[in-house]
């Protein structure tokens, strides 16, 4: 089987499993998400939702996150972990946007990267979530789901990246993504997978070679 079989096939199987996927991030503004995301590392979606029920609420536009004291910041940001480097990122991103930008989230790569920590994976997700354009964000489980499937032979993420825009639709790019993140926690874990309750699996490189 071919990866272009594989990669159609595990997209229409997904599409099946979460037809409804969407981003678990909560978010109304653009900028909203680029914030969400910088929190959301090394840290569950589910408490950064928490974390920015509140935080949104007393931050209500990029002014004020750009205005806002950084101890104060990172006390309200201190359950996500990392705190000071992400309180820090998150009032440097939102003068650079402001400064540079025009207080418009950047809709290309070039852009997003040059606001402070931001990398490729939380640009995508912009390019994709917030202006659907195509664009592949390869978190870990999307890296891990993607090589047990033969679709790719690398772990870098922008090897990764390349490898999948060559495979992947781009009108569905994004929720292939979202489907592979939700899929790797249900299912496909990094750890003791389920692999006989794999929908994917009789077509999974990994699982077919352990026969």
């Amino acid at each position: 089987m071919t990866k272009e079989e594989i990669a159609k096939l595990s997209c229409m199987e997904l599409e099946k499993l979460y037809p409804d996927i969407q981003c678990t991030l909560k978010f109304e503004k653009p900028y909203e998400l680029l914030i969400a995301t910088r929190l959301a590392a090394q840290c569950t979606d589910a408490r950064v939702n928490r974390v920015t029920k509140d935080l949104f609420r007393k931050y209500p536009a990029l002014q004020a996150f750009a205005d806002a004291d950084l101890s104060e910041l990172e006390q309200d940001v201190k359950s996500c972990g990392l705190y000071r480097t992400k309180a820090k990122s998150i009032k440097e991103m939102s003068q650079q946007i402001i400064d540079n930008f025009g207080g418009v989230v950047p809709d290309n790569m070039n852009d997003l990267l040059s606001l402070s920590g931001v990398g490729r994976k939380i640009a995508n997700l912009i390019i994709s979530d917030v202006y659907g354009k195509p664009a592949i964000v390869t978190d870990t489980h999307c890296i891990r789901i993607s090589g047990r499937l033969g679709l790719t032979e690398n772990k870098d993420p922008l090897k990764v990246e390349k490898d999948l825009l060559k495979l992947i639709p781009p009108e569905i790019s994004s929720r292939f993504c979202h489907q592979t993140v939700q899929f790797g926690r249900d299912v496909c874990r990094a750890r003791n997978p389920k692999c006989g309750e794999c929908k994917l699996n009789y077509f999974c490189a990994e699982y077919n070679s352990k026969l």
